[in-house]
């Protein structure tokens, strides 16, 4: 490893790396934890909108989403006590001409609330369901050992699921991060890692698609003709309009679900690190016998591979359903068992901020010392540490490897499925990430990881060698199965119609799902026009053997410069995966959401260009 990496300004030296300020100052913004910006409005704010409800607190506070690339001036935001108070809002915002978005715990990356600079002039009143609507309860348990919780939309994930396991009950999947809000999960489709292992059959209440799918019913504020008035609306999830409210992108307001949940399993995790990603990612032709990730898949239904930039050894995390503990199991009575990854050590912290000071030459360096971090965290080995260049020892000194050994190792896990499944605080590094599911059969799985792998390997290598580098985080791949109403419980249940697991109805043969993200530190250069470049590819697969859809909470719609803006892609690609296949899907959803709200109270400017 040279002493001197190349980048835009000639170099940074060992010392310049680990000690600079700018340095410094990168890693505390990257790893700002929770944003609670702005707060109450001071004292010589302007006077709150004229006619807001009394009673509903309102205050300016900026908005800022998980990566930080959106950021308004202060808006006007509220904190509604009850449902009352929301539909008084939205009725208020109707006859002021103002219009009201939801907003919960901000980890999205795409525009569905607001847009970047929004400015404090703008007629948007943001609704915080996170501050009172988070009250939960136990409506009633079946004899099989489902049962289902009532919630509202401010809860997050971690404290349902805590809430659903103190009973006994837990998901099959579920995204990572704890800290988002149901009511933000269910309007984009939230969902995890999981399919059928081979020979598995899902207890009752148990399913493999989204977390929208469980749903059994929900109440949401829609336009009354009668009263000429909103009001709040309670839809069974076999009754019209349900399907489209169930992942709305923002285009409505929920403010309370019914999810139907199953007996909880133990699972049990095991993290491998020695896997070369040509033989997990190998093409079907040259998998036999190999460790390929469609193996690792038939065996437990529950992979997700962590493939950091510019290292040949992905970090696959390979979950079970194990009753009892196995032996050699760690058993974990929490989740956040990465601490490794929640909270990084100081001088891998200062490595990312001089990543976003300007060093991206070496993203090549970051990724090697994320890899032997993740690694010598899990296994306790730290012979690949020592072989490295001095540069990679000096980051994972001796201090850091002492540190993460004291920890004791976390590459074999087991306990209660939500403990297992939760493994990403808030204070983990801020890094942008695009998104997109790969709808195939089940046989097809390892030929899209073989395609997509070999794609970007070659194109980060071609970037690579024109001295860009526009990815320093890593790719995930996850496997999910697509949406089957029938989990609910509830007679004539449809699948959400803008999920992007919804089946397609002339390809019953398609029933899995390979999501595939790229992340990257926000403002790398060249960071978009690669993602396009990824992104024509995904949508190029062969259309006899896959359907793309975009993942609504991530970037999509790339130009060169930026995400959500191809035209093209926003207006003609991305509707049409969703109307492929016949049945009902994009114009229906489009048509009710507008019926339901037909003065597009509950939108914004993106969202009414998007759902047209």
């Amino acid at each position: 490893m040279p002493d001197v990496i190349p980048g835009d300004g000639g170099g940074l030296s060992r010392r310049g790396l680990l000690a600079s300020s700018a340095a410094a100052g990168g890693a505390l913004w990257l790893l700002r934890g929770l944003v609670r910006p702005g707060g109450a409005y001071a004292a010589d704010a302007p006077p709150a909108p004229t006619g807001f409800p009394a009673g509903v607190d309102i205050y300016r506070r900026v908005y800022e989403n998980w990566a930080g690339e959106i950021h308004t001036d202060q808006l006007w935001t509220c904190a509604p006590r009850h449902a009352q108070d929301v539909l008084d809002v939205v009725n208020w915002a109707y006859g002021a001409g103002w219009t009201v978005r939801a907003q919960g715990k901000r980890h999205g990356w795409a525009p569905l609330t607001v847009a970047d600079g929004t400015p404090a002039a703008s007629r948007v009143v943001l609704l915080d369901t996170t501050a009172h609507l988070t009250a939960m309860s136990l409506e009633r348990r079946g004899a099989d050992g489902s049962a289902e919780v009532r919630v509202q939309t401010g809860a997050t994930l971690e404290d349902l699921l805590a809430f659903a396991g103190a009973a006994g009950h837990g998901v099959t999947a579920a995204p990572a991060p704890g800290q988002l809000s149901v009511g933000g999960a269910l309007a984009i489709g939230a969902h995890g890692t999981a399919v059928p292992a081979v020979g598995e059959s899902p207890p009752p209440g148990h399913g493999y698609g989204s977390l929208s799918n469980l749903v059994t019913e929900l109440t949401a504020v829609v336009w009354d003709e009668d009263t000429g008035r909103y009001a709040l609306r309670t839809v069974g999830r076999a009754e019209p309009d349900c399907d489209a409210l169930l992942t709305h992108l923002g285009r409505s307001l929920v403010t309370e679900a019914v999810l139907r949940v199953g007996a909880d399993q133990n699972l049990r995790c095991r993290s491998f690190l020695d896997i070369p990603a040509g033989e997990l990612f190998a093409a079907p032709a040259a998998a036999a016998g190999q460790r390929t990730l469609a193996r690792f898949v038939d065996r437990t239904g529950r992979a997700e591979a962590i493939w950091f930039a510019f290292t040949d050894k992905p970090w696959l995390k390979v979950w079970s359903v194990a009753p009892r503990r196995p032996l050699g199991s760690r058993e974990v009575d929490e989740p956040y068992n990465y601490p490794f990854s929640d909270s990084l050590p100081e001088p891998v912290a200062r490595l990312a901020g001089s990543l976003v000071s300007g060093a991206w030459a070496s993203a090549p360096l970051f990724g090697q010392v994320q890899y032997l971090l993740a690694k010598v965290a899990l296994t306790g080995d730290i012979t690949d540490v020592l072989l490295s260049g001095d540069l990679v020892r000096e980051v994972l000194n001796g201090d850091v490897l002492t540190h993460l050994l004291a920890g004791g190792l976390r590459s074999d896990l087991w306990g209660a499925s939500r403990n297992l499944l939760e493994y990403i605080r808030p204070t983990t590094l801020r890094e942008t990430a695009n998104g997109y599911a790969v709808l195939v059969r089940r046989a097809d799985l390892q030929w899209v990881v073989s395609r997509f792998a070999d794609f970007y390997r070659t194109l980060l290598a071609e970037y690579a060698a024109r001295g860009e580098y526009p990815v320093n985080g890593q790719v995930e791949i996850r496997v999910t199965g697509l949406e089957d109403p029938s989990v609910c419980g509830v007679p004539g249940a449809r699948p959400p119609l803008l999920s992007a697991l919804r089946p397609r109805p002339d390809r019953p043969d398609a029933d899995t799902a390979v999501w595939i993200d790229i992340l990257s530190l926000p403002a790398t250069p060249a960071l978009h026009r690669f993602y396009r470049e990824v992104e024509q590819f995904l949508f190029a697969l062969d259309g006899d053997r896959a359907t793309v859809r975009v993942e609504w909470s991530k970037g999509w719609a790339y130009t060169e410069t930026a995400a959500w803006s191809d035209p093209d892609v926003l207006a003609r690609t991305v509707p049409a995966a969703l109307r492929a296949g016949g049945g009902p899907g994009w114009d229906e959803a489009v048509a009710a959401l507008d019926r339901l709200d037909p003065h597009h109270v509950v939108s914004s400017p993106f969202l009414d260009t998007l759902l047209r």
